[in-house]
C-alpha cells in the first residue's frame, strides 16, 4: 500500500493508503477528499481532479504528458507543479506523497 497525504483547502490534512497501480484520483474519491470532483471519472477530459505537488514530489511524480498539459491549461488556479490526479498511478516510489488540493477545480 502507498501512503498519501492530501492537504485540503480548509487546512486539514487527510492521509490514506492506496493499492499500487490505482490512481491518486481513485484514492482521493474513496477518501471523500473535498475538491476532487473528477467529473470525467479519470479519462483526463475535465481537469476537475487537479492536485499540486511540491517541487520534490513533482520530480518523483514527473511532468504531465501532452494531453494532460492541455487539460491543465483549461483548469483554474494551476501552478508549475500541478498534475491531474487521474494521471498519477500509485507506485512504491510515491509512498509518503503529499499533494495540495486547490480551492477551485475545472
Amino acid at each position: 500500500m502507498v501512503e498519501v497525504t492530501f492537504l485540503c483547502p480548509d487546512g486539514t490534512a487527510v492521509q490514506g493508503r492506496g493499492a499500487e497501480d490505482t490512481t491518486l484520483m481513485e484514492l482521493a474519491k474513496s477518501l471523500g477528499i473535498a475538491g476532487i470532483v473528477a467529473e470525467c471519472g479519470g479519462a483526463c477530459a475535465c481537469a476537475t481532479c487537479q492536485v499540486v505537488c511540491d517541487e520534490h514530489w513533482f520530480a518523483v511524480v514527473g511532468p504531465p504528458n501532452e494531453n494532460e498539459t492541455e487539460m491543465l491549461e483549461m483548469a483554474a488556479s494551476t501552478s508549475l507543479t500541478s498534475r491531474l490526479s487521474c494521471q498519477i498511478r500509485l507506485a512504491p516510489e510515491l509512498h509518503g506523497l503529499v499533494v495540495s488540493v486547490p480551492e477551485e477545480q475545472g
